[in-house]
């Protein structure tokens, strides 16, 4: 296709790879790209080396008998490792958070969601800070945010934006951000973002759910939170938190159970979240599962 094309064609794969390499800013999140590029790659060089397969025997550059792709591929291979123990350090630090935290005894709850659905946001409006990127694009965040907060009880707690989920996320990546999503294993509480306007909410909502299978964390204490309920009002009116709130409710009933309402961007139902945080962390033995009913049409919603 390249050659009959006479332009660059990428998988699914890669095309993912290329925008977590763009979106990478910090140290830990280039590292984790970079590791998931070469491991995606390696198996993948053979048809692209096939005119350099020559043999040879450079001094100091390969052994004796040995193609420039066998030549390749080691020097892949030892930059795999590197980087593996690298993201290893950087776990094993991340591990000394962890236990810092639990000796304080300070609950975790985690941000998780299809991306593009405004975790990030939601860490800026409840934390009251704007330092969390937040950009209308794929996988803007990569690396774990967290920010510390206080409940209408006055407990404080840590909340963490991760990195949003995609359908069939790659087994790479998620080999290679296992450090970063190992920071959803700690949390008490999962909070699940949805973005209640997206034609395929429902398919995002059990992509989500079967990377958290995947995880083995799928039975945590959860609450499911519709953002974006602001794009579903008409425009023909001003819209405050309450008149928001009936409309939504007058067309698409009341939110099930561990369901709230809210609009990010504008900030409301954000007091109702934090209650029903403080609520489920004083009961842990809540059921981490209910069913999310999604209207497939927003038009209708």
């Amino acid at each position: 296709m390249e050659e009959f094309l006479q332009a660059r064609v990428v998988d699914r794969i890669a095309l993912i790879l290329d925008i977590f390499a763009k979106r990478a800013r910090t140290r830990e999140g280039k590292l984790q790209v970079e590791l998931a590029q070469y491991e995606y790659n390696l198996p993948r060089l053979a048809g692209k080396w096939k005119h350099l397969e020559r043999l040879g025997a450079g001094i100091g550059t390969r052994g004796p008998g040995e193609s420039q792709l066998e030549t390749d591929k080691r020097i892949i291979r030892q930059k795999i490792t590197r980087l593996q123990k690298q993201i290893e350090d950087i776990r094993s630090q991340r591990e000394l958070y962890r236990q810092n935290r639990r000796r304080s005894g300070i609950s975790i709850v985690a941000l998780v969601g299809y991306t593009n659905t405004g975790k990030s946001t939601l860490l800026n409006a409840l934390s009251r800070q704007t330092a969390v990127l937040v950009k209308n694009e794929l996988f803007s965040t990569l690396d774990p945010t967290t920010r510390r907060l206080t409940l209408p009880d006055k407990q404080a707690i840590l909340l963490t934006d991760t990195v949003g989920f995609i359908r069939k996320l790659p087994t790479p990546l998620i080999a290679a951000f296992r450090a970063t999503l190992e920071e959803l294993t700690e949390a008490s509480l999962l909070i699940h973002v949805v973005d209640i306007t997206s034609r395929n909410a429902a398919e995002q909502c059990a992509a989500v759910e079967d990377i958290l299978k995947d995880l083995h964390i799928d039975d945590k204490p959860r609450i499911t939170v519709m953002n974006k309920i602001d794009l579903l009002l008409p425009s023909d009116r001003k819209w405050d938190e309450n008149s928001a709130q009936k409309y939504i409710q007058s067309q698409s009933g009341n939110p099930a159970p561990d369901t709230v309402l809210i609009s990010a961007e504008k900030k409301w139902g954000l007091n109702n979240l934090l209650y029903q945080v403080r609520n489920k962390l004083e009961s842990p033995n809540s059921s981490g599962s209910s069913e999310i009913v999604i209207n497939e049409d927003p038009s209708s919603a």
